[in-house]
C-alpha cells in the first residue's frame, strides 16, 4: 500500500480512527487501542501493533469481536454485522447446497451451544464444504480450546480487514 493510505489512517480523527478499527475487529478495547498507537510507520507497522493489542485481549474482549461476525452461511447478518466485507468473506457459502446449508445451520447451533459462543473462522477462499467441515472437526474441542482457535482466526480476519481498510483508504472510499 502507498503512504498515502497510511496517512489517511494516521489523519482520521479519534472518533473515525475507531470506527474505522472497529470494522476491523469488532473489539471497543482493541479498536480505541489501535487509534491511540497512531500514527503507524507502515502498514506492517501497524499490524505488528495489531497483533500486540489483539493479544493482550481477554475473553470478554475476544467474545466481543466474535458477536461483531454473523453466523457462517446467515447471509442477511452478514450484510447488517460486517457490511460488504462479511459478505465478500463469506462467499464461499453463497453457492452450498440446501443440504450443506442446513447442515452449517445446525452445526453453527450445536457448536454454540456446546461452547457458549459463535463459531469463528477466516472464511475468505474456503468453500462452504471446507467451512463445514473445520466447524465439525473443532465442535469435538472444549471451549477453552475454541476460545484460542477462535481467537486466531479473529486474528487472520483482522489483518484481512486491515488490508482491506487501506485499500479503501487508497482510493479514497472511507
Amino acid at each position: 500500500m502507498s503512504r498515502r493510505a497510511m496517512q489517511r489512517i494516521n489523519a482520521l480523527s479519534e472518533a473515525d480512527a475507531v470506527a474505522a478499527f472497529k470494522a476491523c475487529c469488532g473489539c471497543v478495547k482493541y479498536a480505541t487501542a489501535m487509534a491511540a498507537a497512531r500514527p503507524f510507520a507502515d502498514a506492517e507497522a501497524m499490524k505488528s501493533r495489531s497483533d500486540q493489542i489483539w493479544s493482550e485481549c481477554g475473553r470478554e474482549e475476544i467474545l466481543e469481536a466474535f458477536l461483531a461476525h454473523p453466523k457462517i452461511g446467515d447471509s442477511k447478518a452478514a450484510a447488517q454485522h460486517g457490511g460488504k466485507w462479511a459478505s465478500n468473506e463469506q462467499k464461499g457459502m453463497s453457492s452450498a447446497s440446501e443440504t450443506t446449508a442446513a447442515a452449517m445451520a445446525k452445526g453453527n447451533a450445536d457448536y454454540e451451544a456446546k461452547m457458549g459462543f459463535r463459531y469463528i473462522v477466516c472464511a475468505t477462499g474456503k468453500s462452504a464444504e471446507e467451512m463445514l467441515g473445520i466447524l465439525q472437526a473443532r465442535v469435538g474441542n472444549t471451549p477453552e480450546q475454541e476460545l484460542a482457535n477462535g481467537a486466531a482466526e479473529q486474528n487472520k480476519i483482522t489483518h484481512l480487514r486491515l488490508n482491506k481498510l487501506l485499500a479503501d483508504m487508497e482510493a479514497g472510499s472511507l
